[in-house]
């Protein structure tokens, strides 16, 4: 599949829909003649004559034969989401039907979308720009209250406001240094270097923070990996079936029975959390076992929060202190979780509380104070930037481009610390621009875009 910035002028088709039996399905057009074949198989009014943004009743037909009867949607242009003429056809959900209008619409002139067209038109007509475009992507496979928010700002500009404030700011300077380059015969100076240095440690700064703010934004977009650890028969399996509200994981009173992973997600406070029972952390002569116990290690350095299980009952302080140094050298946030509280040692459970403040005393059998554990992980996402309306970033490409960005504004200001010529000062600069550009698409090749829009599903 190729997408071409120039070879878009045809009329596409698509289920925009998902596959399979439904109620409804609605078909959509897009481009210049969308109107005229959709007039060609459908009786009732002429469409070509109507307003824009109107529905119209009538059947579609492949000559005399009826396929179904239909409400038609109507987006002239400029006024539809890819700012070109659109046709939604709403039929009934049978996959037969949807496949005779699409067969009959392209024997009469349309062509089949391909993933992500219809956004790509959006683009490369102005309807926004290509973080926006992405956005859409987003916003369709948000799961969360907290990855629709993040989607929604990012559509709606918040994150191309941001970039193209900095690429605004640059973009004078280097118009001047490029002045100077024609007088490059004559002893002048434009751009004074004081100010395009103060101008960079700016843009560095504001670079820097969106930078600093991808790990919060992979976490909103793609879930919290968190990973229940500790010995054997802690009660993991049954933590995470009294916090998912069903039998996920086995629950026996045999030590080990938890031989691999088990993961599912929970929405807390709007935010998704991977949640993964492992096998427990002890010795073990079973090679199964003891593969399941290796991988939990894995498991939990790659993690972004781990709940440390103990069990009251079975567990001596020395052993918790002996864990909690391990896991503290991991360097993995953790949440220290201290089960079986109805059935636990008053001098231990006193003892934590004093050693051990932050440590959340709960009974999973029974579900007690599981809120209590719920907040505290919440805690630890730090969430108070987003809700202050701080621009995100959870595109891995956006990361990326800032990355290079970063790099290139500090290859400027090395260049005004050792004083570089002109030529190579504006070269800097430009590529500065190019990756700032990248992000929004002020700056875009074919494929780059087919990267992109590749990954949408057709009719989107």
């Amino acid at each position: 599949m190729s997408f071409s910035l120039h070879e878009h002028s045809d009329t596409i088709v698509a289920l925009a829909t998902p596959q399979g039996v439904g109620a409804i399905a609605v078909i959509r057009l897009s481009g210049k003649e969308a109107l005229r074949l959709t007039n060609k198989v459908f009786k009732g009014k002429n469409l070509e004559k109507q307003d824009s943004h109107t529905i119209h009743f009538g059947t579609i037909r492949d000559g005399d034969k009826i396929i179904d009867e239909v409400l038609v949607s109507l987006f002239v242009a400029p006024k539809s989401f890819t700012k070109e003429n659109v046709v939604e056809i709403s039929t009934h959900g049978s996959s037969y039907i949807v496949n005779q209008v699409i067969k009959l619409l392209i024997r009469n002139g349309a062509r089949p979308a391909k993933p992500g067209e219809f956004t790509q038109r959006a683009f490369l007509n102005g309807q926004f720009d290509l973080a926006q475009a992405e956005a859409v992507a987003d916003l369709i496979h948000s799961d969360s209250e907290t990855s629709h928010q993040a989607a929604m700002h990012q559509m709606r500009g918040g994150f191309s406001g941001e970039i193209q404030k900095l690429r605004a700011e640059l973009i004078h300077f280097a118009s001047m240094i490029e002045l100077e380059l024609d007088f490059g015969e004559e002893d002048v100076e434009f751009a004074s270097r004081d100010d395009l240095r103060i101008l960079v440690e700016k843009l560095l700064r504001a670079v820097e923070l969106l930078i600093g703010s991808f790990d919060l934004g992979n976490v909103i977009k793609n879930g919290v990996p968190t990973v229940i650890a500790g010995k054997p028969n802690a009660g993991k399996s049954t933590l995470l079936n009294a916090l998912l509200n069903e039998e996920k994981a086995i629950v026996s009173e045999i030590a080990g029975t938890t031989r691999d992973f088990i993961e599912d997600e929970i929405n807390i406070g709007g935010v998704i959390f991977r949640f993964i029972d492992t096998a427990g952390l002890r010795e073990t002569t079973d090679i199964i076992e003891s593969i399941g116990v290796s991988r939990t290690h894995e498991k939990m350095k790659s993690a972004s929060l781990i709940l440390y299980l103990f069990d009251l009952t079975d567990t001596d302080l020395l052993e918790i202190e002996t864990d909690i140094a391990k896991l503290e050298d991991l360097g993995v946030p953790f949440v220290k979780v201290a089960n079986k509280m109805d059935k636990g040692n008053p001098n231990l459970i006193s003892t934590l509380k004093t050693k051990y403040p932050d440590t959340i005393f709960i009974s999973a059998g029974q579900k007690e104070n599981l809120e209590a554990l719920k907040d505290r992980v919440l805690e630890l996402v730090n969430l108070d930037k987003f809700r202050t309306g701080n621009t995100i970033v959870t595109n891995i490409r956006h990361y990326d481009s800032l990355m290079k960005t970063r790099d290139s504004l500090l290859d400027i200001l090395q260049g005004l610390e050792i004083q570089i010529t002109n030529d190579f000062l504006a070269m800097d600069i430009r590529r500065s621009l190019h990756f700032l550009g990248e992000i929004t698409g002020e700056i875009t090749t074919d494929d780059l875009l087919e990267n992109i829009f590749r990954k949408f599903c057709i009719g989107k």
